[in-house]
């Protein structure tokens, strides 16, 4: 038992962010991670060392998160995508704190958060973002290219 407490005191604050991060809000962020340590705590066995025990732990939550973000859908775009950042939206980017940029994420719609979250903060392939939402990887790659659209506008702002 103790143990577990004290995986669960190492681990919690950095996986209640992840979880954060995916779910946009800290009150279903704490309802993940409650789910995401029931899943490690019954199945700590499949862990086999391969990897790092962070890294699967790691998978374990944002495999988590995103199955209760399923039930969102992905908003529908338009044509027009950019994907550079001007100077003075780079200037308006430097001014942020890590608390402004947490919370203009959070504010994304759910399927850009998602995939954004995944590819920017998680490093994970359009292709491998395609397999974990069960989309193609175009719309991934859609759903990348809008919300750093609607970041953009929302950096502008601040």
């Amino acid at each position: 038992m103790w143990a577990r407490k004290a995986l669960y005191e190492r681990y919690a604050p950095a996986m209640l962010s992840l979880c954060a991060r995916y779910t946009g809000n800290r009150e279903a962020a704490r309802d993940v991670l409650q789910d995401g340590f029931f899943k490690v705590f019954t199945k700590i066995s499949e862990y086999r060392g391969d990897g790092s025990f962070e890294g699967w732990l790691k998978k374990v939550f944002v495999n988590t998160a995103l199955e209760s973000l399923r039930r969102y859908r992905f908003v529908p775009l338009d044509d027009e995508h950019e994907n550079t950042l001007i100077d003075s939206e780079f200037s308006a980017f430097e001014k942020l704190t890590a608390d402004d940029l947490h919370r203009i994420i959070a504010e994304l719609p759910a399927g850009c958060r998602e995939v954004f979250n995944l590819h920017a903060v998680d490093g994970y392939s359009f292709v491998e973002i395609a397999k974990m939402l069960d989309i193609k990887d175009v719309t991934a790659r859609t759903q990348y290219a809008y919300a750093q659209k609607l970041l953009r506008k929302k950096i502008n702002v601040i």
